[in-house]
């Protein structure tokens, strides 16, 4: 998998990175960068040696936006193209069967923020900072926030929207935008860890549960249920389920099926 902006590794525990490779340009999205991304998560998600993503960046910053450098000229249609790329690998993770961890370091600012909110999961190094700050450049994060809020909720992520600020790690535990904060030089080393021990659960019950989980998000109460059951019924059909429970049973570690 070739691609100018991002670098990718598929490892031997069944988990690949992803990094974004602008460093000096803190990581920011451009046309390009956007779409490789997109690219690069839709063929990951195809790969049967691949059962969980990790999203980082390379250098002191996992993503500081959208390179404002290609803000100019543009008409209000292409304006709207322009965002709509920006923000679909955000659409996209929803949309895999393969959960996604983002490893952040430094700024995750903007669209930067919106991806990790888009994220299943995030694990923040100690001196991140997290923030919609498109606002103080006369913009708005109205893409990123609907991710955030639906991490945060309604009420700070209004907050964010509106005030533009950099968040500190340990705020952004406390509101549920990440699940862990760890050392920064120990962030590696514990993503890859948490990440390739969700890589030995179930890979057909992690796909299901995920789909299941985005899919029932806008449906009312009751539907929601019915919709879990339906899709937990499916998942007691599957190879998996079965091995799982007598593995359980017999008292051994079970052995999954491919994805």
């Amino acid at each position: 998998m070739s691609a100018e902006n991002l670098l990718v590794e598929i490892g031997e525990d069944f988990v690949a990175a992803i990094t974004l490779n602008r460093p000096k340009e803190l990581n920011t999205f451009n046309t390009h960068l956007a779409r490789e991304l997109v690219a690069a998560l839709e063929e990951l998600d195809q790969q049967t040696r691949v059962r969980v993503i990790i999203l980082k960046g390379a250098g002191k910053a996992f993503c500081a936006g959208i390179d404002v450098t290609e803000f100019f000229d543009k008409t209000a249609m292409e304006y709207r193209a322009w965002i709509g790329n920006m923000e679909k690998p955000l659409v996209t993770i929803s949309r895999m069967r393969t959960p996604v961890i983002a490893q952040v370091q430094g700024v995750a600012a903007a669209n930067g923020a919106g991806l990790v909110a888009a994220a299943d999961l995030a694990v923040a190094a100690d001196n991140a900072r997290i923030g919609l700050t498109a606002i103080n450049v006369g913009l708005n994060c109205v893409g990123p926030v609907i991710p955030v809020a639906r991490s945060v909720g309604r009420k700070r992520a209004l907050e964010m929207l509106f005030f533009g600020e950099l968040l500190k790690a340990g705020e952004a535990l406390e509101m549920g935008l990440v699940n862990k904060v760890v050392p920064a030089d120990e962030l590696e080393a514990e993503t890859r860890r948490w990440a390739a021990r969700l890589a030995q659960k179930s890979p057909v019950a992690l796909q299901i549960a995920k789909k299941a989980f985005y899919a029932s998000a806008d449906m009312d109460y009751t539907q929601a249920f019915e919709y879990m059951n339906e899709a937990f019924a499916r998942l007691c059909t599957t190879e998996d389920a079965t091995e799982g429970v007598k593995a359980f049973l017999d008292r051994r570690n079970p052995e999954w099926k491919e994805k």
